[in-house]
């Protein structure tokens, strides 16, 4: 029979005690140390829920990885990038921009995926070990600060959060900051990405355009009966 090490003994206590103080969820940990990629088992819209799991996380001795963002149109690049942020530590927490969210950053004709698509298919990916969602009221910060990561991930793509003085600001609450490259295989998956998206705000663009037109016309055809 295989003995018990002390961590896995630290471990045992600190999840009971977890189990006695925090109030019961539908996520647990055991949940999130499963295999099983049904989204309930390791989604938790709440912060407050986020921090707290994450601290009995942490005091049974596991390194939590953070990273963030919109995860539009998953492509082999995210699976890469997230896969690269989770072996850095033992757990990763996704941060997930809401549709409103995304729009504000990314503009009124994203995301191309709803929010409930793109967390039901990253919830397949073995590397992510909890969801959540960032909403519109959120800063940038508020998931970090609430989280307090042994290592925050981001990617040299994010336009928003590549500054040395918002590192400085952020540092005091995250153990390390690793900043990832894009992890796509090839450019040609980005360019077919971003010819997908550029498409459909163009499309978007074009039908707002016509869309005076297109009232005036029928408003004339029903003068005309």
């Amino acid at each position: 029979m295989a003995r018990i090490t002390e961590l896995q003994r630290v471990r045992g206590r600190a999840l009971i005690n977890a189990m006695k103080k925090r109030p019961k969820s539908k996520v647990t940990i055991k949940s999130i140390l499963s295999h099983s990629s049904d989204l309930s088992d390791r989604f938790i819209p709440n912060l407050k829920e986020v921090g707290a799991i994450v601290q009995d996380l942490k005091r049974m001795g596991y390194r939590v990885v953070l990273t963030q963002g919109v995860y539009d149109m998953l492509h082999e690049g995210h699976a890469r990038y997230l896969e690269k942020a989770r072996s850095l530590g033992d757990i990763l927490v996704l941060g997930v921009d809401s549709d409103e969210l995304t729009r504000k950053r990314k503009g009124p004709n994203r995301p191309v995926v709803p929010q409930t698509e793109r967390l039901q298919m990253l919830s397949h990916l073995r590397s992510i070990g909890l969801l959540t969602l960032r909403e519109a009221h959120h800063d940038i910060g508020d998931l970090i600060r609430t989280v307090k990561p042994d290592i925050l991930v981001t990617s040299k793509s994010t336009k928003d959060f590549n500054k040395e003085d918002q590192f400085a600001v952020y540092k005091k609450y995250c153990g390390k900051i690793v900043v990832l490259a894009p992890q796509a295989a090839t450019s040609t998956t980005a360019r077919v990405r971003e010819l997908t998206i550029s498409g459909a705000d163009q499309l978007a663009q074009e039908i707002m355009e016509q869309v005076p037109q297109l009232v005036k016309n029928a408003l004339d055809a029903l003068h005309q009966k």
